[in-house]
């Protein structure tokens, strides 16, 4: 059954008036599955804190439309760009917790 109206966007948060930082160590980090993930950048301006970005262009030569990267360094695990993107697009940012994340990927997160 498609969604419509107003209730396709009900569960996704209205942008906040100034943007944030990240103040102590999220639980959760959101992870884009690259190969998932059609580059439409619909979940860059719902992110607080402004940690989404394209990735470079170079790094994909076969892909005319790159996908997103998210800045763990900066996340706050707010999660709004999975639910952005899972009710909008795709399904190609997950939330892990973070000791999951960090064992994982390597990366220890501050905050």
């Amino acid at each position: 059954m498609a969604k419509t109206g107003q209730n396709f966007y009900k569960s996704i948060p209205e942008l906040p008036k100034a943007m944030q930082t990240k103040k102590r160590k999220p639980k959760l980090m959101a992870v884009v599955d690259e190969d998932n993930c059609t580059g439409c950048q619909v979940c860059v301006p719902f992110c607080p804190v402004d940690c989404i970005a394209a990735v470079d262009t170079d790094v994909y030569d076969n892909r005319p439309i790159p996908p997103v990267q998210i800045r763990f360094d900066e996340c706050i695990g707010c999660q709004i760009c999975a639910r952005v993107c899972t009710q909008l697009t795709w399904d190609a940012i997950r939330m892990l917790p973070t000791a999951q994340f960090e064992a994982q990927y390597g990366i220890t997160v501050e905050g």
